[in-house]
């Protein structure tokens, strides 16, 4: 791990902590049973697992989309469980980014629309990202994208190009936590490595702790630490797969 030691004046709260979360989508049969799962501030974690393992169930469940049947689900110290719907989605907002294995940008705005979409939820992302085209064109180049590209349709470019437009706007006003969906199933190894790179780098300087979920465990030595998820799940032994998805969230 590579977080680092927390500077006076600065929360030490994980930025993830999980403690006795059980989750069921079908009643009586448990897809997710973790006694507890922590994460600091500032860690870049692999999470790997087959497919229908419960993943992408867990990352609904710390994005706040989901709740638990039981157990306390804390990010950046705050216990999601004590917030209405509103006021967990108005927290997603404001500190956390999404990149998911679809990308989920929205087909009829250009790249420099999607890249901003963040701002218009949170005014405190808004404020923080300070110019938003000029920040949304910094991560987009940082992230491998030329401005020729900004005015275009999202749906004109490339798969690489699409999964760079969907990290930057993950990334605008520096959200704490930043949480990927196997976003890079897609693309072939070279692509991969080099996107991993460019987006921890974007991570490492803002200070944001990534959590990355893969089924391909020739990632995980890109990252601090690699979890098995079936090691912090007491549920595995009886999969019930990924029944749902994690909906949107800029």
């Amino acid at each position: 791990m590579t977080a680092g030691p927390v500077a006076p004046g600065v929360p030490t709260a994980p930025a993830i902590d999980l403690e006795g979360v059980t989750y069921a989508w079908v009643r009586g049969r448990t897809v997710l049973d973790i006694p507890r799962f922590t994460v600091a501030r500032g860690e870049r974690v692999f999470l790997k697992g087959p497919s229908g393992s419960g993943k992408s169930t867990l990352l609904g469940l710390v994005g706040g989309v989901l709740r638990p049947a039981a157990g306390r689900v804390a990010i950046l110290g705050q216990d999601l469980g004590g917030l209405s719907g509103a006021k967990r989605d108005a927290f997603r907002a404001a500190h956390v980014g999404f990149v998911f294995q679809m990308f989920n940008l929205v087909p009829y705005l250009s790249v420099l629309e999607n890249v901003v979409l963040p701002a218009r939820f949170s005014a405190e992302r808004r404020a923080k990202a300070g110019d938003l085209h000029e920040e949304a064109r910094r991560l987009l180049a940082a992230l491998g994208l030329g401005t020729d590209l900004v005015a275009r349709g999202v749906t004109q470019l490339s798969i690489g190009q699409q999964q760079r437009v969907a990290a930057a706007r993950a990334l605008l006003g520096r959200p704490e936590l930043l949480i990927a969906d196997e976003p890079t199933s897609a693309l072939d190894w070279d692509a991969r490595e080099s996107f991993l790179q460019l987006v921890m780098r974007e991570c490492a300087s803002a200070g944001t702790t990534l959590l990355f979920v893969s089924h391909d465990v020739s990632l995980s030595g890109l990252f601090d630490r690699s979890v098995a998820l079936a090691e912090i799940n007491r549920a595995a032994a009886t999969p019930a797969g990924d029944a749902g998805q994690t909906r949107s969230a800029a």
